[in-house]
Parts: C-alpha cells; structure tokens; sequence
C-alpha cells in the first residue's frame, strides 16, 4: 500500500502548536472569574453585616466590593471575546465605507 499524497480532500494540514497567547487569555479569564465570585460573596457578607449590625464601614466595603465584582466580570468577558478572536470563532465588524465629499449632507429631507 503507498502513501496517498494528493487528491481532491488532500490539504495542507498545518500542525497544531503551542499557543501561549491563548494560554494567557484563558489564565486571566479564569482569575478574573475567580475574583467575581469572590467579591460578590464578600458583597453578599458585607450586605448582612451592614443591615444588621449597622455598621457604617460594611457599606464602604460592600460597595467596593460590588464595583470591583461588576469591574472582574467586565474583565472576563472582554478577555472572552479576544480569546474567541484569536481562536478564529468570531472576526472584528467590517469598516464602515467613507462617506463621498461631494455628496450633500443629510437625508432626503434635507434635499428638499
């Protein structure tokens, strides 16, 4: 038996290698994930410790907490959408086309 090198399937297969851009795009959105749900557990503690005990302090820290939570999650889903680019699952939107120079401005309202 001889080895098929050509016909109407064969393709240029390029071998899978290591990528440690990927690596760190996949890192950072598992910290950044890892840190949200810690600090809304942490906003969910402050939250009681402040209701009850009425502690001024525990409202500073459950806002903190809240917007360093809102902040991680942002964070990961921005690290997601690169790391979906970079695999090649999504591409960046198209350029809008310029706009002609010489056209008139405004719609045809503003013709009449």
């Amino acid at each position: 038996m001889t080895a098929v090198t050509g016909g109407k399937r064969a393709g240029d297969r390029s071998r899978r290698r290591f990528r440690p851009d990927l690596l760190a795009l996949a890192l950072g959105i598992t910290f950044a994930l890892v840190a949200w749900g810690y600090l809304v557990l942490a906003a969910i503690d402050f939250g009681a410790t402040a209701r009850h005990d009425g502690k001024g302090s525990a409202w500073l820290f459950l806002a903190v907490a809240a917007l360093g939570g809102v902040l991680c999650l942002f964070l990961a889903f921005m690290l997601a959408v690169r790391l979906s680019r970079a695999v090649g699952l999504t591409t960046s939107p198209e350029p809008k086309p310029q706009r002609d120079p010489n056209a008139p401005k405004g719609g045809k309202r503003a013709a009449r």
